[in-house]
């Protein structure tokens, strides 16, 4: 496994984009004696930098390089949704709930300036580890639950264009701003 240097100068870790084979493979387990490590805690704090300095809400150690079954999260409280406060989840395991049924338009730091339809699970269970080692648990649900098979899709070489039906919707995201985002297509994310 190679995993690319963090940067000296306390900035952010470049995020990888589509065409980088990391992107494309199934991410390792962490083990267990990894948890509570300088690592892992160094990678924990680099993915949740990363993600808010891209203004992201989900971000995975594929996405910078590292081919790690980990990610990073946050839903924000807006549109009447309530905020989940800033994650990072190592080896988790879903179980997801209902029939891919819900759309909603989904982008991708790792492919930057597009945004399409997918169709999710409305709900799903989460089980996983934090980077000390300590188990999380929780149902997900809506936009939450999105984020989260979004995220879970990167540890297994999946990107959002892969689940996306119908190849219609793809836009730019300055374009989807001007003619997309007022029509009657699903908004959600």
């Amino acid at each position: 496994m190679t995993i690319l240097p963090r940067p000296k100068d306390g900035r952010h870790r470049p995020i990888v984009r589509l065409g980088h084979p990391v992107l494309r493979q199934r991410a390792e387990e962490v083990p267990a004696h990894r948890f509570g490590t300088r690592f892992l805690r160094d990678l924990e704090r680099d993915l949740l930098r990363t993600m808010f300095e891209d203004e992201g809400v989900g971000l995975a150690a594929p996405q910078i390089a590292v081919p790690l079954r980990v990610f990073a999260y946050f839903v924000p409280g807006e549109g009447g949704r309530d905020e989940v406060p800033p994650r990072v989840v190592v080896n988790p395991v879903l179980t997801l709930e209902g029939e891919p049924s819900v759309p909603g338009w989904e982008g991708c730091l790792s492919i930057p300036g597009l945004r399409g339809v997918v169709l999710r699970h409305p709900s799903l269970v989460m089980s996983g580890v934090d980077v000390d080692g300590e188990p999380l648990s929780l149902r997900a649900e809506g936009f939450h639950a999105r984020v989260i098979q979004h995220e879970v899709d990167h540890l297994d070489g999946i990107v959002f264009l892969d689940r996306m039906r119908d190849l219609s919707s793809l836009a730019f995201e300055e374009e989807w701003d001007r003619y997309a985002s007022g029509k009657d297509l699903p908004v959600e994310a």
